[in-house]
């Protein structure tokens, strides 16, 4: 994830991140410019038409299409957020869930041995978890063209988590945690599995196909016909005009696609590998 100082705005303006959807859709904002000048040409030089022709009222059309098209773009980013958003408070709470069970394995186990044990295995989990959720497959699983059948790996936070309790049972069997502490116990290892589930029910569902896609066609068609009911009054400043609002559009649905798969690799997703090396130092401190 990027770090930045949010107060100091003036900066963004002249500075462009790898990850600036301006580097992306340069090449496609160039083609756009050329298009629109193609057409202000077409309908001002070669065909001559005149400010009294029917197809300068084509800008109504614009000016009532572009107050839906905002509404959706605004839906369209506060959903993705939301799913960004989420996926954050959920490693917040995996860093919770593995403090509050250091410290009660801290005062409880009073082997040395049982205390390394889970010195390892908890920041293991939030490990495995990261490289679990970054995972291409595990976003394919929901898919209908994945064959399950074939793929033969475990699922390795299910691993690390059976582990844990397996030990907190072996544990409970030689006396050396009673039952109030193995219910105690038991309920923290449940919260890693549910925070588990909960990740990978953000990376496996993505924005439904059609929702998405009628986006991208609206954007794509919104753009395409501004050229002709904006270059009587415009002229050749029309292809500018028509770039810098394809460049906002557009913007906005890249920004959305990005974000709403919060566990990878790009520039502003979560920063789960640090977050699961922040675990293995507070548990070590814990439990050294």
């Amino acid at each position: 994830m990027i770090s930045y100082n949010t107060k100091d705005w003036f900066t963004f303006i002249f500075r462009f991140h790898k990850a600036d959807t301006f580097r992306t859709l340069f090449p496609v904002m160039i083609a756009i410019g050329l298009y629109t000048g193609f057409v202000g040409y077409m309908e001002v030089e070669y065909w001559q038409l005149t400010d009294k022709s029917n197809i300068k009222n084509i800008t109504i059309m614009h000016g009532m299409l572009g107050f839906v098209i905002s509404l959706l773009l605004v839906f369209r980013t506060n959903t993705a957020y939301d799913r960004w958003w989420e996926g954050r408070k959920m490693w917040g709470a995996l860093v919770n869930t593995s403090r509050n069970f250091a410290i009660k394995l801290a005062v409880i186990l009073k082997d040395e041995k049982d205390r390394q044990f889970f010195s390892r295995m908890i920041p293991t989990y939030a490990a495995v978890l990261h490289q679990h959720l970054s995972n291409e497959e595990t976003s394919m699983q929901l898919f209908d063209d994945t064959d399950l059948e074939i793929d033969h790996h475990l699922h390795r936070p299910n691993q690390v988590a059976k582990k844990m309790f397996q030990k907190i049972n072996d544990l409970y069997v030689d006396d050396k945690v009673n039952g109030d502490q193995l219910i105690i116990l038991n309920a923290e290892i449940q919260a890693f599995t549910d925070i588990c589930g909960a990740c990978e029910r953000i990376k496996n569902t993505p924005i439904p196909y059609s929702y998405s896609a009628f986006i991208k066609k609206f954007i794509f068609f919104f753009v395409m016909t501004l050229p002709f009911g904006y270059s009587f009054s415009l002229g050749y400043y029309t292809a500018p005009v028509v770039v810098f609002i394809f460049y906002v559009l557009a913007s906005l649905e890249l920004i959305a696609e990005e974000i709403e798969d919060p566990f990878g690799s790009d520039a502003n997703d979560l920063p789960t590998k640090k977050i699961a090396e922040s675990i293995k130092k507070h548990v070590g401190e814990l439990m050294p």
